[in-house]
This record gives structure tokens, C-alpha cells and sequence, in this order.
């Protein structure tokens, strides 16, 4: 089951995803992550913990051996431990994941290649292990994130290729779970809902 709604996604029910970068920073300064963001206000309204206790949940996370990747030792602000796109750590009723790679200049990128990766990645582990529970996702990549050669794709692009993608991954299993894709009311105006249904449909 999916579906596309207009809400808070701080609100939902269940699992509700929040992107971090590859190094799960918490640092909401306007740097490294931006306080508008969807990363930095669960971090800064939302989190239940004080941000230390947080970086050392991340730390001792039991992630599988293929998600941690390498230390960045040369990176001068944040975390330097890095994590593969795709990778989910489960907190409370979060699921934070890493989503965005960074550049020297912290600026968040993808290109489509990973953009397409992240998305079958993380259905998959959505559906593998959390199925029949309701997930509500953000349109990611929304917002500051680069898309390398795709700049000025639209929030409506965006859900377009997140609901192919789900839907594949959903072809792979009996029980996929409830998906929700919840977008703001800033900016719902910017997509057009029939033409998603009728994409919806085609599927």
C-alpha cells in the first residue's frame, strides 16, 4: 500500500524517516545542516535526547558490516566515520538514514545513479524488515540537496521516480509495507496529485 498526502510528518503514525547525511551529523548550525531543514528540525524540536547522547546511539549502532564504510580523516568540521546511502538506524520511532553524500564544502549531492541506489536500498530494507508496519517518508532530495546533472528537477520528478522505484522493490516481497510519502503544505501546490494517480496507476 502507498499513498501521497499533504501533512506533518512529525505527526504520522509509525516509522516516520528522517534523511541524514553519509555521517549522520547533528550539527545544526547552517553549515553543516541547515535549521529548515526537515534533518534539522527533528534534531533541534524533536529529538528526546540530548544531541551527545544521540552521536553516541549512532556510534554504537549495530549496523551491518557493509554500511559502515571509512573514516574521512581529512574532513575538517562533523563526524568523520562514513556510512554507505541507503544505511538505517532505528530510534525510537525513527528510522534515520543516510541519504546525501557531502563534498569538501559540506554541500549535500547525489547524482542520479546514487539517488536511484539509496531509493532500491532503502525500499528493500524497509520491506525486509519492517513490513506491515506503516513507514512515512519526505519526497527526498527535495530542497538543498545537488542531483549532478539533474538541477532543476521538480518535487513532482522527485515522487515520480520514488514511487517506481518503491513499487519495484514492492514486486519482491508478500507482505510490502504501508508507505506514506507526506508532503508539506508549502509544497503540495507543486505537485499535481491527478498526475501522480494516474502514474500511480500505471504502474
Amino acid at each position: 500500500m502507498v499513498s501521497v498526502k499533504k501533512g506533518n510528518i512529525f505527526k504520522q503514525p509509525g516509522f516516520k524517516i528522517i534523511a541524514f547525511n553519509e555521517y549522520f551529523d547533528t550539527q545544526v548550525d547552517d553549515k553543516i545542516i541547515s535549521q529548515q531543514s526537515l534533518n534539522g528540525i527533528f534534531i533541534a524540536k524533536h529529538l528526546d535526547i540530548p544531541v551527545p547522547e544521540l552521536d553516541k546511539y549512532i556510534e554504537n549502532y549495530s549496523f551491518d558490516d557493509d554500511e559502515t564504510l571509512d573514516e574521512n580523516t581529512a574532513r575538517r568540521f562533523g563526524k568523520k566515520k562514513r556510512y554507505s546511502i541507503g544505511t538505517v538506524c532505528v530510534y525510537n520511532e525513527y528510522l534515520l538514514t543516510a541519504f546525501s553524500k557531502f563534498d569538501e564544502q559540506n554541500r549535500a549531492w547525489l547524482t542520479m545513479p546514487d539517488y536511484l541506489g539509496f531509493l532500491i536500498r532503502f525500499w528493500d530494507k524497509v520491506n525486509r524488515v519492517y513490513a506491515q508496519k506503516s513507514v512515512s517518508v519526505p519526497i527526498f532530495g527535495s530542497g538543498i540537496t545537488r542531483i549532478k546533472e539533474h538541477k532543476n528537477i521538480s518535487d513532482e520528478e522527485l515522487l515520480k521516480i520514488m514511487l517506481w522505484t518503491f513499487r519495484i522493490s514492492e514486486m519482491r516481497f508478500k507482505y510490502p509495507a504501508k508507505l506514506h510519502i507526506i508532503i508539506h503544505a508549502s509544497k503540495i501546490d507543486r505537485i499535481n496529485l491527478l498526475d501522480i494517480r494516474s502514474a500511480k496507476n500505471g504502474l
